[in-house]
């Protein structure tokens, strides 16, 4: 999971661009990077938080009217430096890309790149990969009659060769700026404009915080090239059954963000109306309903409305901690919760409080909120998750690529009550997550491999094990 964005103006656009990083900057603390166009490629991007990587002096020196950037948090690789995104070759003409996703074939095409087309890659970041790849496919091109149609050819070729999730934003020297979403969607990315600007990026917040309009999302296998003219050309190149990322509207992206046409913070709302329905049948019957903020806060307020409970916000976040599921250590996560959660004694002090959060993953998290809340003075501690228990390896881009960070997977929802030390503990159950975030789109359909172990691009157990495998070995210092 990170966040892309990409502007094509009349004017500079690195002020919009950094502003645009500012509001995906939930989607990525390892790094971010800027780089744009005038004449020469001008290139920033560095390890922190968007307000740390950049200065006056070194956004001055970001000048063009084309530019991409990015936000990561590392899922392939060690997370150092060198896989700061973006990155650039130098030929054909000059491309730049960004990208957020996962390639699940990395190594195979890593070697590929080495031993057949001699390219040597300078970081362990799975982006590089797809750049040198459209480089080399766009090589072969008639690169004097370059077009639109030369552009979407290539990308055939990465969609060819290119296994996983991946949204891409890239420019090219003097041409052009285009985006392309891999044929399952698994990533989201939407299209936008104003006056005579253009706008790809993650999230529409991105695009609200701009004052662009949304023109539509990029579609699932398609490609979209806007030339220097700003005259806009689109292929699908490729079609599959979408399945976008269900995680995005539980978990990852802003609440007033809207993915494909789904509203984020209507759906975290239809689901925390179906959990309240779980915690009736379970015979819960809380005095208060404590979201843990931020992205349990939609389905305790439909919860609140459903049970006839008062919400309350009885957990003050300190926001200048990040978000502890996407930092890269699990000893930063562990000893941020407490720094970054505290409770209000005079709300759960003699109650029976319902916790109510998006998931559990390694159950850290979990563990350590049930204990603020106790020491707070609770009567009792209930723990309701608007996702059913998590179990199997994510292979597209969630920093839960092992089975061993699962404690859904070794242990029951009775024994993970007793860790967590929650008096009860209420999950949702599978179909009731997909209905309420699709709402009234009932065709819709998602990926859900992380609940049932059903991969949408069909990857074999033994490359899950290959990457499983590969994430120890690169993740050095956990």
């Amino acid at each position: 999971m990170c966040g892309i964005i990409g502007i094509l103006s009349k004017k500079n656009v690195v002020s919009e661009l950094y502003a645009g990083l500012f509001a995906l900057q939930h989607r990525g603390q390892d790094s971010a990077g800027i780089i744009t166009y005038d004449t020469s490629f001008h290139l920033k991007k560095g390890i922190g938080l968007v307000n740390k990587v950049f200065n006056d002096k070194n956004l001055a020196r970001l000048e063009g009217n084309i530019g991409i950037g990015q936000v990561r948090y590392p899922t392939i690789g060690p997370g150092g430096v060198e896989d700061a995104q973006p990155f650039m070759v130098n030929s054909p003409f000059g491309i730049a890309m960004a990208h957020n996703g996962n390639v699940t074939n990395y190594s195979e095409l890593r070697d590929k790149l080495s031993k057949k087309y001699y390219r040597q890659l300078s970081s362990y970041s799975d982006l590089e990969v797809i750049l040198n790849i459209f480089a080399e496919e766009m090589a072969t091109q008639h690169l004097q009659k370059f077009s639109p149609e030369t552009v979407f050819d290539t990308i055939a070729k990465v969609f060819g060769q290119v296994k996983g999730s991946y949204s891409v934003v890239g420019l090219i020297a003097d041409k052009g700026l285009f985006a392309f979403r891999d044929q399952y969607g698994i990533k989201p990315l939407c299209f936008g404009k104003k006056k005579q600007s253009y706008i790809f990026a993650s999230e529409s917040v991105a695009l609200d915080q701009l004052d662009f309009s949304m023109i539509r999302d990029v579609l699932p296998g398609e490609a979209i090239f806007i030339d220097l003219k700003h005259k806009i050309y689109s292929k699908v190149i490729a079609k599959q059954v979408p399945h976008p990322c269900i995680f995005e509207w539980i978990y990852f992206a802003r609440p007033d963000s809207i993915i494909d046409s789904m509203e984020v913070s209507e759906a975290r709302f239809r689901l925390g109306e179906r959990l309240a329905m779980e915690c009736l049948k379970a015979g819960i019957h809380p005095d208060v309903i404590v979201p843990i903020p931020d992205s349990g806060r939609g389905a305790a307020l439909a919860m609140a409305k459903v049970l006839d409970v008062e919400q309350r916000e009885g957990l003050i976040k300190n926001y200048y901690m990040g978000r502890t599921f996407i930092m890269p250590k699990q000893s930063l996560r562990t000893n941020s919760v407490r720094q970054k959660l505290n409770p209000v004694k005079s709300i759960i002090r003699g109650k029976k409080v319902l916790l109510v959060d998006d998931s559990i993953v390694r159950g850290t998290t979990a563990k350590e909120i049930v204990s603020l809340i106790r020491k707070a003075g609770a009567k009792q501690v209930y723990y309701a998750v608007t996702c059913p228990p998590l179990r199997y390896p994510c292979v597209y881009g969630i920093d839960m690529m092992t089975r061993g960070e699962f404690i859904a997977r070794d242990y029951s929802i009775n024994e993970i009550k007793k860790i967590i030390g929650a008096d009860a503990l209420i999950y949702q159950n599978l179909d009731d997550m997909i209905d309420g975030v699709r709402g009234n789109r009932l065709s819709q359909t998602f990926c859900t491999a992380c609940f049932t172990g059903d991969y949408p691009t069909g990857i074999k157990e033994k490359d899950i094990i290959k990457l499983e495998k590969e994430r120890i070995k690169t993740k050095k210092g956990e």
